[in-house]
């Protein structure tokens, strides 16, 4: 049976690639920083649940020293300028959009098929990350038969990319493990314990505010939704909001996330979301996409809270 490792496999076989590809870039005066890194990050994914939790936190670190300290650069791989790219555009207009589709085509074949059996050889649980895998594949494969690419293009043009991102790349999974480790460490129960001691809670309406406001202020701090969930969760969505007054979980873990992500569009820690459009783009202003963001932010964190309020306790 298909199971999660095939997804970690060809992210770590995707990493490895970038890993050797660094290491032959002789233009790039820090590929040896960049293959380390991206090598480093491949060993991760591919043998992270073998060599235990003590190589694993040796391993994190050695990435933080290798980005702390300035020794990742951006390479020159072996890909087209930015004319080429202008022309094969015009080249091949609509066409560009195939292997786009493709992945969320295969990805909802697969999801729909495991989940009404057709599927016995993928786990059910984990079909959509399978999916999404076997999506990224066919997607690559689309690419390299519409565009005529050579097969070495994806590589490239993904080292690239990840040279132009850096250490960024890993922030989401980084501050997806932090709220695990919060999680483990009880800091839900702790902050629920300040917010009912320093906190007006006697009312709906204050609890819900707390909530939501706290969702957002807590993400903007961790810079991830899903890290500041299990603690705001923990210490205050649950114990008062559900069984204080009665609140439905559904209703208030649903909108609770949403408007976490109210404190994701106004955080340069979101650095996936923030940091790197700009980066991409080249933008002059690398906060550009944050200072246009923050509007939006505080519209829709007003209305998470009045709709949690008018929705959650009925």
């Amino acid at each position: 049976m298909i199971r999660l490792g095939f997804v970690y496999l060809l992210a770590g076989l995707m990493f490895a690639a970038f890993a050797v590809l660094s290491a032959l870039d002789r233009n790039n005066r820090k590929r040896l920083g960049n293959a380390v890194f991206w090598g480093l990050v491949a060993v991760s994914f591919l043998a992270g649940d073998r060599i235990g939790d003590l190589a694993n936190g040796v391993l994190v670190l050695a990435l933080a020293l290798i980005a702390g300290l300035g020794l990742l650069g951006r390479g020159e791989p072996a890909t087209t300028s930015p004319a080429e790219r202008r022309s094969l555009a015009e080249r091949f207009g609509n066409r560009l959009f195939v292997p786009a589709l493709v992945l969320p085509a295969v990805i909802l074949a697969g999801v729909l098929a495991a989940r009404l059996g057709d599927l016995p050889f993928v786990d059910p649980k984990q079909a959509t990350l399978i999916s999404l895998g076997v999506a990224a594949i066919a997607g690559v494969i689309a690419a390299l038969f519409v565009l005529r690419q050579p097969p070495m293009s994806p590589f490239q043009e993904g080292r690239r990319i990840v040279d132009t991102v850096g250490w960024a790349v890993l922030l989401p999974q980084m501050l997806a493990a932090l709220g695990v480790v919060f999680e483990h460490a009880g800091v839900g129960k702790a902050v629920g314990q300040v917010v009912t001691t320093y906190l007006p809670m006697d009312s709906k309406a204050a609890a819900v505010a707390v909530y939501c406001v706290g969702m957002a202020m807590f993400t903007a701090v961790m810079g991830n939704a899903f890290a500041a969930f299990p603690v705001l969760t923990a210490g205050v969505a649950l114990p008062i909001l559900v069984g204080r007054f009665g609140a439905n979980p559904a209703v208030v873990a649903s909108i609770g996330m949403l408007s976490g992500y109210c404190g994701t569009l106004v955080t340069p820690l979101a650095a996936n979301f923030n940091l790197v459009p700009p980066a991409l783009l080249e933008l002059p202003d690398r906060y550009a996409v944050i200072k246009a963001q923050v509007p939006t932010a505080l519209f829709m964190l007003i209305a998470n809270t009045v709709l949690m309020y008018a929705l959650a306790f009925r």
